[in-house]
Formats: structure tokens, sequence, C-alpha cells
């Protein structure tokens, strides 16, 4: 059985997890949308969210990315070897790549 203190800890950890989602969110959109290359890879992302959000782990980012995927902001790129992201309306023109 848990401790109140610990409780506490886990709903705090919780809610920071919970707010911190959207702030990723917001700095996914922003660095994808102020990237030169419509398409990056995640290690990019992860390196420009961490420097807007030094607290941030790379799984919240790959939940906060995973999660735009499925509302359709990011779109998800697979060449067979690499994974990219892109923000759906910059990619939207973009020739497919080969």
């Amino acid at each position: 059985m848990k401790t109140p203190a610990q409780v506490t800890s886990y709903i705090y950890e919780l809610e920071r997890v919970g707010l911190s989602v959207e702030e990723i969110k917001k700095a996914i959109i922003e660095f994808a949308s102020n990237s030169k290359k419509t398409r990056f890879y995640f290690k990019d992302m992860e390196k420009a969210v961490q420097e807007k959000i030094p607290t941030a782990k790379a799984r919240e980012i790959k939940k906060a990315a995973s999660e735009l995927v499925n509302e359709g902001t990011l779109i998800y790129f697979s060449t067979g070897s690499t994974t990219m992201y892109g923000l759906k309306e910059r990619c939207a023109s973009d020739e497919p790549q080969q």
C-alpha cells in the first residue's frame, strides 16, 4: 500500500506529464514550422524540444509526436531504413522522396 506522500507524488507526476505533453506538442509544431527542411528525424525534433523544455524526456516527446500524427498535424514517413516526421501542411506540396 502506498503512503499518502507517494500517492501525492504520483498524482503530481501525472499532472506534470499531462501539462508537458501539450507544451511538447507546441514545441514540436514550432520546430516543424520553422525548420528549413520539410521532413526531419526524431533526434532532430528531440534536440529542438529539449532546448525549449530541458526536462522533456525522449519517451514524452515520442508520445506527443505520436499524438500529433494521430491528430493529423504531423505526417510519419518510413523509407524502410529510416523514419522521419513532417508537418502535414508543409509536406502536402512536397514531392515524394525516393
